[in-house]
């Protein structure tokens, strides 16, 4: 039982460490958005420009699969208002 509660414990402290690793991560990744947003914008207009050039049917599947996305979203939040009603 005392070998659980360590492993447990370790496994705890592991699990802290990395999310502070994540987390210092993200805030980097965050502040190069922050300041690099035009060049990301213009790299994925580009990027968006070059798709419709060479495979239009591309975008069409990009902009469905985001409107399935988009639904299932609503309907996840809708089932979810409802619980919280009940």
């Amino acid at each position: 039982m005392d070998a659980l509660i360590t492993e447990n414990e370790e496994l705890q402290k592991i699990n802290k460490e990395l999310r502070q690793q994540l987390n210092s991560l993200a805030e980097s990744k965050k502040k190069y958005y922050e300041n690099n947003k035009d060049i990301v914008k213009e790299n994925a207009s580009q990027r968006l420009k070059k798709i419709t050039e060479e495979n239009p049917e591309k975008i069409k599947e990009y902009r469905r699969t985001a409107y399935l996305n988009r639904k299932k979203k609503l309907a996840k939040e809708k089932l979810e208002d409802i619980k919280k009603f009940t």
